[in-house]
């Protein structure tokens, strides 16, 4: 059964919209509010942001149980069909869909490129959540991921940006990111509170109980979740608020592919699955991975690169802006297909 959701849960697209328009009014009413925001960054490494991102994915990871995560290698065919249309089939999506529609407006289309070699290892367990799939199998999956990106992102950007641009008849472009740049990216957003949520989940199961555990401080650590979701949606969109306003019909063209790209990619894998013998809980973890996208990467690898102000890390920034209501749509489809096609088998 469907579990019973709070008012906090019930209205999040409201929630959502709330916050994406807060945030832009402030980017674009709030005078210097992007460059004060900004000064509180390291690196590429915007704090606040990465203060939202870490709370964030902090619960989530907390409910896990991590001792049933080697149980996922005991379904080869759901890896396989997750790595062959992660990997292979969706980067390759989003580089044709970035040069049909974005060939005339190069910074834009090497902005979706870029996000496009960047599977979701983050924003991935709030969806899945979300649409109460398999936490183990989301864990096992972003973890694969995570390491993915580390060894091969360099080669499949130096791949899509030198080698395919140029076949399509577009003059490939330089990308400087190394594999240690991209793993600090990765360590932050996502290996900061995995660890946070091992050591609090196995010293407070081991010094206060099971049972308090999961009656008293999951209940009281899941509201975090949605509240820093909602904090990192504000602080995004206050950075390019100005940009946003002024320039709709650049934010219309980046939607399109991304809109495109985060259906075709959730319908794959869902039915896929499915069709290799998934269970509902299972299918929604792979389909949310597949669908869902790296942005925090991307963005910090295009400000890296490109600079700030680039087209590049405007594309990225977008990039939520559009996958947020998008994946929040997908959560209530996946819902849908739960009903249609798992119904009898309360899965």
């Amino acid at each position: 059964m469907k579990k019973r959701l709070s008012f906090l849960d019930k209205y999040l697209t409201l929630w959502i919209f709330l916050a994406m328009l807060l945030g832009v009014g402030i980017g674009y009413f709030v005078p210097n509010s992007s460059n004060f925001i900004n000064s509180f960054s390291s690196g590429t490494t915007n704090i606040p942001l990465a203060i939202g991102l870490i709370l964030m994915m902090y619960p989530p990871l907390t409910k896990i149980d991590f001792s049933k995560i080697p149980k996922m290698f005991e379904q080869p065919k759901l890896l396989t069909a997750s790595f062959l249309i992660t990997w292979i089939v969706g980067p390759f999506l989003m580089f044709l869909l970035s040069t049909f529609f974005l060939k005339d407006y190069p910074e834009y289309m090497t902005g979706l490129i870029i996000i496009g070699i960047a599977p979701c290892i983050a924003m991935v367990i709030v969806w899945n959540e979300l649409a109460e799939g398999n936490r183990e199998l989301t864990a096992g999956l972003i973890g694969i991921n995570s390491l993915l990106q580390v060894f091969f992102f360099s080669s499949y950007a130096y791949f899509y940006l030198k080698v395919m641009l140029p076949l399509f008849g577009i003059k490939g472009l330089e990308l400087n990111i190394t594999i240690v740049e991209i793993a600090q990216t990765v360590g932050i957003y996502l290996g900061i509170p995995f660890v946070l949520a091992v050591v609090s989940r196995f010293a407070i199961r081991k010094f206060v109980g099971e049972k308090w555990f999961n009656q008293k401080f999951i209940p009281f650590v899941s509201p975090i979740t949605l509240i820093a979701l909602l904090f990192t949606i504000v602080v995004m969109f206050s950075l390019k608020g100005a940009m946003i306003v002024d320039l709709p019909l650049d934010v219309i063209r980046i939607a399109i592919p991304l809109v495109i790209f985060f259906a075709i990619m959730f319908f794959l894998m869902f039915f896929v699955s499915k069709k290799i013998g998934a269970n509902y809980r299972d299918s929604a973890a792979l389909s949310f991975t597949a669908a869902g996208n790296n942005f925090e990467l991307a963005i910090a690898v295009s400000i890296g690169v490109f600079g700030i102000n680039s087209g590049q890390a405007f594309a990225g920034v977008i990039g939520p802006l559009v996958e947020v209501p998008a994946l929040i749509i997908l959560v209530n489809v996946a819902f849908w297909l739960k009903k249609k096609y798992f119904c009898s088998f309360f899965q």
